[in-house]
């Protein structure tokens, strides 16, 4: 009867279903942001996060696509649409500005909570001057504490100044029309079918370039006048798909573009080839007209040395 008997289990600990917060005070290093970008329902998580890592940068940090795909997994074109959807939230503005020296550069600004840049600044209240009395004028006004100096390491840093911009405008569309598709001096069925069959291959070789049957029918002339004049369905193809742009926003408008600019001239024929005998090309004799002399020329006239005895004309 001495031993105690323990009959009822222990309490069990609640658990809790959602996050749990382990959270330290940061003394240094780190960046506020405030729960209208973390929590933000418009925007996706890369532009969530790039804006974050944007306003954790210092001022003067290089924030083009191309640095910052060199600094996350992400790619280019998700960088690229991510910088979108923040501008159109108005956390970010980009603008296209000309240097002194004539460089054209692209400047972004931050902002850490869209719209807070055009609310009208507080007025600081004027400060009340007091009446100047024989008491006043008598009790001297005591001088202001000299103000203690930063200690070693702590001086305020003064902002580098930027070189003096001039807004450039964006680039505006092209008015002029575009150049006439070329078209084959001979079309024949056979002509037409490979090169629709060409069209509808390139999207095996580049998905970018997925076209409609309206557009097939479009550019199959001018793919045809390639093949008119013995291009190879794979050189044709192989002109059409490398260097792509990258977001390439009109497929087939980039090919119309090349395939009218990137035109093969015809192929010579074998007379043209044919290889230039010693001595086809005779110059013909002609007689001087002053000294009556043979000389080879193409054009009649005078001799080398009556040229030489000819009064040079001011």
């Amino acid at each position: 009867m001495g031993t105690q008997q323990v009959t009822a289990p222990p309490c069990a600990q609640p658990v809790a279903s959602g996050v749990i917060h382990a959270n330290v005070r940061h003394s240094a290093g780190f960046t506020v942001v405030g729960n209208h970008l973390a929590q933000h329902r418009n925007l996706s998580l890369v532009a969530m996060g790039l804006a974050l890592h944007i306003q954790s940068l210092p001022a003067g940090a290089k924030v083009a696509i191309k640095h910052l795909a060199g600094r996350f997994p992400e790619s280019e074109t998700r960088i690229a649409a991510a910088l979108r959807e923040l501008e159109a939230a108005g956390y970010l503005h980009r603008s296209r500005v000309r240097l002194a020296d004539g460089r054209i550069v692209t400047r972004t600004v931050s902002f850490n909570q869209p719209g807070a840049e055009t609310a009208a600044a507080p007025v600081a209240p004027r400060p009340r001057v007091a009446r100047r009395t024989a008491a006043s004028e008598a009790v001297p006004t005591p001088a202001p504490a000299p103000t203690p100096a930063p200690p070693p390491g702590c001086e305020p840093t003064v902002p580098e100044r930027l070189p003096e911009a001039v807004l450039v405008p964006p680039p505006t569309a092209r008015t002029a029309p575009p150049p006439p598709l070329p078209q084959p001096q001979a079309p024949t069925p056979e002509l037409r079918r490979t090169a629709t069959a060409v069209l509808a291959d390139l999207r095996r070789h580049a998905p970018q370039l997925v076209l409609s049957a309206a557009d097939i029918e479009v550019l199959t002339p001018g793919v045809a006048t390639w093949l008119e004049r013995d291009a190879d369905p794979e050189t044709v193809r192989h002109a059409l798909t490398q260097d792509l742009p990258v977001p390439l926003k009109h497929p087939a408008k980039l090919l119309r573009h090349r395939i009218t600019a990137l035109l093969p001239p015809p192929l010579p024929g074998t007379h043209e080839l044919a290889p230039v005998r010693p001595g086809a090309i005779v110059i013909p004799l002609q007689n001087c007209d002053r000294c009556d002399r043979a000389f080879r020329s193409r054009h009649p006239g005078h001799c080398r040395d009556c040229r030489a005895d000819l009064p040079t004309v001011a």
